[in-house]
């Protein structure tokens, strides 16, 4: 799964460096080169130290059952350290996306406009294909629903986040009409919860409760990453127009709405706790399953006018397997699609 971030981060990288102004472009292009020097620096290792133990085994030096032991050791070993290491790059990779989105690399900085150009995309004289590609990016808060309803919520209500980076397909269904799509992609999601009241999520067994920190928390944070496959019947009401004697279909220039859903899985979950400690500021990030489900799949919608639109998704299965009570997650925002 940790791979599945790896390969997904650089693949965004790849797609974003052939979008983006020039300068941004040789900035995230050198970051992918990055994750991908790392993990085959770290991939090439492994199986030299695999080799290693085969070679222990054939001697007779350790048992079956230790070879065994030993590899997939060296395995977590190596997945810890790929880890590690990225995740300052994969750090870089972020803040470079949130520069650009607040606008910090500018239009003078680069050899194009900020816009998301295929080439499958549009010719001048035909207008658009059938099928189009956007890349998505979202935001905006975060919560869990608990009985029904996220009234009093153990969460803060501006303080719990959600982002959503992904590619996009759309298909225009009908041949001759322009008014129905079918929306299809990869996506990556995060969501991020706040507790109130300075406390934090501990696993007992199969329980994953909320209890009060022992020391005053300045942040305490919980996140989850998804790796989904969303899917929408995309209402498109930008229409036609005629040209050279032709039928031109487009996309996202008028009013639209779509309805669908997505499924995944998870990819890491993560705690994050901030706090003072004999006048030092210490940030405490602990990884682990925390009894969150494996799988994901909700229901979402959107509906806006071009580019932009308002966003709303819906776990459909809780955020955690085996809680007493169930609490499933929900997300409403902003929702970008750059053709």
């Amino acid at each position: 799964m940790k791979n599945l971030t790896i390969y997904l981060t650089t693949f965004l990288c790849l797609f974003l460096t052939t979008s983006f102004a020039q300068t941004f472009e040789d900035r995230a292009k050198a970051i992918a080169t990055k994750i991908e020097t790392i993990t085959k620096e770290e991939k090439e290792a492994l199986k030299s130290e695999i080799e290693a133990v085969n070679v222990q085994l054939e001697k007779g030096a350790i048992t079956n059952v230790q070879a065994e032991e030993r590899k997939l050791q060296l395995a977590e070993s190596r997945a810890k350290s790929i880890e590690f290491r990225t995740a300052q790059v994969e750090s870089e990779l972020r803040d470079l996306i949130q520069q650009k989105v607040d606008g910090k690399i500018t239009e003078q900085d680069s050899t194009r406009k900020f816009k998301f150009h295929f080439d499958h995309k549009k010719d001048e004289k035909k207008g658009e294909h059938r099928t189009t590609s956007q890349f998505v990016f979202a935001f905006g808060v975060n919560n869990l629903v608990t009985n029904n309803a996220v009234a009093h919520s153990d969460y803060r209500f501006w303080g719990s986040h959600f982002y959503e980076l992904g590619l996009t397909h759309n298909t225009r269904i009908l041949k001759n009409n322009n008014l129905l799509h079918a929306k299809y992609g990869l996506s990556l999601m995060f969501n991020n919860l706040r507790p109130t009241e300075n406390r934090m999520f501990v696993t007992a067994g199969s329980q994953t409760v909320l209890v009060t920190s022992p020391i005053h928390l300045e942040d305490s944070r919980f996140r989850n990453l998804y790796l989904v496959v969303p899917v929408h019947l995309e209402f498109d009401f930008s229409g036609s127009n005629i040209k050279d004697d032709k039928t031109v279909y487009n996309t996202h220039e008028s009013f639209r709405f779509g309805l669908g859903g997505y499924a995944g899985a998870n990819l890491k979950s993560k705690q994050i706790l901030e706090y003072e400690a004999n006048g030092n500021d210490v940030s405490q990030r602990t990884k682990g399953d925390f009894n969150v489900n494996d799988f994901i799949y909700g229901v979402s919608a959107y509906i806006g006018y071009k580019e932009l639109s308002l966003y709303a998704k819906y776990d459909l299965n809780p955020l955690f397997s085996d809680n007493a009570v169930d609490q499933n997650n929900i997300s409403m925002g902003l929702r970008f699609d750059f053709n």
